[in-house]
């Protein structure tokens, strides 16, 4: 007896077994190779790169089929607005536990400004950038991930006006169902090479940016991933209990440990959709609102952020020895983490905004402030991507629960 069930623990568990043995074998060889290890960076790179070629096609057929197969167009608007309800939320009550957590735990003066070639910041109107956020000119351009948002407005319209087609749209809807199932399929075949692909990432990133985590910067990244590791275990619990009790509890950690891993080896939001959507199935959270909130989340749902941001606005207002503490700063601080969630991209250090956009709010010298803030921002990304899509994850729990009723778990065991 004791056979059989360690031997369904190896079929439950091979592949997190896995990726777990190539994580710690390739954070082995970083730490002891060192800049070495960028030989086996193109292990990583051919990885993400065929995660990124996959995932255009996947989001748009699981947004489309899953809007097209709503039975009443109704039932998509409460949906959409109890998602939009639970993203906020998160976002503000992680923002506020970072700044709790500065207040504790000051930032003082003594970061060192580093000199990094500032990226050429092109200066346009607010509608214009709404425009391009929302929005291509082309129809080839929506097919890259940097128009993330854009795609995934134009998959909700393709299936909002397949349920409005009926009875013509039909074959239309079947053909979104079955490219959804094949897409799943290859998003299978790609993930068997992750415990390579992300075995290489993990030892780039120990080789390369390990030395800088204990260098001037020691102190803002050990709060900010303290922090950060006490939100993950003790709020995603409460996230979890709350959309199910002890068996919600239960469900999430154990089907979360694959996006996890994914999500801190690939610093990309984006990268670790495929892992979220096929946890959500094996957590039995209904097909229509996994595959709404989990594409949907990846682009504009960021707690990591959120937390990333405040510890980025102390460490900026420490920099020049000011007062971090003044309700006013704080509370823009908390409007900055909301549209930093919003508009910054999913992909791994996907632009500068919100660090560009807090130091203009505050009227800092860019010259100095943004290298620090980019920083930051490189060496916090892959907790950082961890609660971005590991919350993604917790939040379709929270939506079912609400959308559902609080019975969804049994219900669906049933």
């Amino acid at each position: 007896m004791g056979n059989n069930q360690s031997g369904s623990f190896l079929k439950n568990y091979s592949s997190i077994l896995l990726l777990l043995g190539g994580i710690m074998v390739g954070s082995i060889l970083g730490l002891v190779f060192g800049n070495g290890v960028e030989v086996i960076k193109p292990l990583g790179d051919i990885f993400l790169n065929l995660l990124f070629t996959a995932i255009i096609p996947l989001v748009f057929f699981t947004i489309a089929s899953s809007i097209a197969n709503l039975q009443k167009s109704e039932k998509l608007g409460k949906l959409f607005g109890i998602v939009l309800g639970v993203f906020l939320t998160t976002v503000i009550i992680s923002a506020i536990i970072m700044i709790i957590g500065v207040l504790i735990f000051p930032i003082h003066q003594g970061v060192v400004i580093s000199k990094i070639a500032l990226e050429n910041i092109q200066e346009s109107s607010t509608g214009s950038q709404i425009t391009q956020l929302v929005t291509v000119n082309d129809f080839y351009e929506i097919l890259s991930r940097k128009n993330m948002l854009a795609l995934i407005l134009f998959s909700f319209l393709i299936g909002f006006s397949t349920l409005r087609a009926g009875e013509k749209g039909k074959d239309f809807a079947r053909f979104l169902n079955s490219g959804n199932e094949v897409m799943k399929q290859l998003l299978h075949l790609i993930m068997k090479t992750a415990p390579i692909g992300l075995g290489a990432y993990f030892a780039y990133q120990v080789g390369i940016f390990g030395p800088q985590l204990f260098g001037a910067y020691a102190k803002p990244l050990a709060l900010y991933y303290a922090v950060c590791t006490f939100y993950f275990i003790v709020f995603f619990s409460l996230y979890a209990f709350f959309a199910g009790g002890k068996l919600g509890l239960k469900i999430f950690w154990k089907n979360n440990i694959t996006p996890a891993l994914t999500a801190v080896g690939t610093c990309s939001s984006i990268a670790t959709i495929p892992a979220n959507l096929e946890a959500a199935e094996q957590m039995n959270i209904p097909s229509h609102i996994r595959n709404l909130v989990i594409p949907l989340g990846a682009p504009l749902h960021k707690d990591g952020s959120s937390m990333s941001s405040i510890v980025k606005i102390a460490v900026i207002f420490a920099l020049f020895g000011k007062d971090f503490t003044d309700p006013y700063t704080l509370l823009t601080a908390i409007g900055i983490t909301i549209i930093v969630s919003v508009v910054e991209g999913g992909i791994p250090n996907g632009g500068y905004i919100g660090e560009i956009l807090a130091i203009t709010v505050y009227g800092f010298p860019m010259e100095q402030a943004l290298p620090a803030a980019m920083i930051i921002g490189t060496l916090v990304d892959p907790i950082a991507t961890l609660l971005n899509a590991n919350g993604d994850l917790v939040s379709a729990m929270v939506v079912t629960r609400i959308s559902e009723g609080k019975k969804w778990i049994s219900q669906s065991i049933t």
